[in-house]
């Protein structure tokens, strides 16, 4: 018997919850996650220098039974405030502060939902009755510099899933 599972949680809260149960032979394994929150620091708009943050994604597989299993997990971020993966942004009241969230520390590849050119990150392992597969992933966020923004904080709210 086969099903996929899901968890999802809030960047900023610092919680991927839930995890369903898979089926395999006489291995049922189930997983957790957590994410820890992207907070940037105080933005200085004259300064040159954007600011950077990053966070962890940890997903943790543990078996029951007899046997291995395969697990092939895939995360993806919604797109927050902003509606877009091109450029996410942070709001406070009316003022938005532009960012986004990659998966390498050059910028260079933007997490999303796998469509429209973001990536969406994938890891298979296999786990064993009684023993724990984990898998850590870091997340990179980077708010450009010189933007002209007013004095305030700045949040945005990202869903972060893990099916599997």
């Amino acid at each position: 018997m086969s099903r996929a599972g899901t968890a999802a949680g809030i960047i900023g809260v610092a919680l991927l919850s839930g995890a369903g149960l898979q089926a395999r032979s006489a291995t049922i394994f189930s997983c957790t996650a957590g994410i820890s929150s992207l907070n940037f620091g105080a933005y200085d708009p004259l300064s040159g220098n954007g600011n950077a943050a990053t966070a962890t994604v940890t997903v943790t597989c543990t078996a029951t039974g007899t046997g291995s299993t395969t697990v092939t997990g895939t995360l993806t971020l919604s797109t927050g405030a902003s509606g877009s993966y091109a450029t996410r942004y942070m709001v406070s009241g009316a003022n938005k502060l532009d960012y986004n969230i990659y998966a390498t520390p050059a910028y260079s590849q933007v997490i999303g939902n796998g469509t429209g050119g973001t990536y969406a990150p994938s890891e298979s392992g296999t786990v064993t009755a009684g023993q724990i597969y984990q898998v850590s992933l870091p997340l990179y966020g980077f708010a450009p510099a010189s933007q002209n923004v007013a004095p305030g904080t700045y949040t945005d709210t990202i869903v972060a899933t893990v099916s599997y």
